[in-house]
């Protein structure tokens, strides 16, 4: 299947609300369906949360183009990666932001290492609380922190890269030198403990 396009300036304008419990419940449920390859929610997702994301981008690389540039990708790998999502884990704009931030770090990398420390200062700077610090400071994140730290060494590592900040389970086996099945075994195993530690 090929990855739909995202247009960059469509939508932009049509800003979402900040996520209540009701817009994150619907924006999960969402991206859920389009993990399950829907291109209708595919739309209605960019539609949702382009504006939220391009301003991360935009923020980060100080430079429209580039932004959009980003942002493109931003989308094509909602597309590739939406199976890996789980609401047990974040909401889906949170899992979205750091897909977001990620993609526009990697431009920075490559193409601006310099500014990445004063990137960081503004970060530290920013008052205005995003969804991420949000989900951080709730009880439930509280819960699921404790309940990572139980797992086995690095696992609760392994499984906030996947679903925290997009990684795929081929980049981290790549990363760590092991067979891809071993590393989707160890964070099938690190899901079914989080989930017997949460439910108690």
């Amino acid at each position: 299947m090929h990855s739909p396009k995202a247009n960059p300036s469509g939508d932009r304008l049509n800003a979402p609300p900040e996520p209540g419990a009701r817009y994150r419940d619907e924006l999960n449920h969402v991206l859920l369906a389009v993990a399950r390859g829907d291109r209708t929610s595919f739309a209605t997702l960019y539609r949702q949360t382009s504006a939220k994301l391009f301003g991360i981008c935009l923020k980060m690389l100080r430079d429209r183009g580039e932004a959009e540039e980003v942002l493109q990708d931003v989308y094509i790998t909602v597309w590739q990666r939406a199976a890996t999502f789980d609401p047990g884990l974040s909401s889906a704009i949170t899992w979205l932001a750091a897909i977001a931030r990620n993609r526009a770090i990697d431009r920075l990398r490559r193409q601006r290492p310099e500014h990445l420390d004063e990137l960081a200062g503004e970060a530290i700077a920013d008052e205005a609380p995003t969804p991420a610090t949000l989900a951080e400071r709730s009880q439930e994140r509280q819960r699921l922190e404790r309940c990572l730290q139980a797992l086995p060494e690095r696992h609760g590592e392994f499984v906030r890269e996947a679903f925290y900040r997009g990684t795929t389970y081929v980049e981290l086996a790549t990363r760590l030198s092991v067979p891809l099945g071993t590393m989707k075994s160890w964070i099938r195993r690190s899901l079914m403990q989080l989930k017997t530690c949460l439910e108690r």
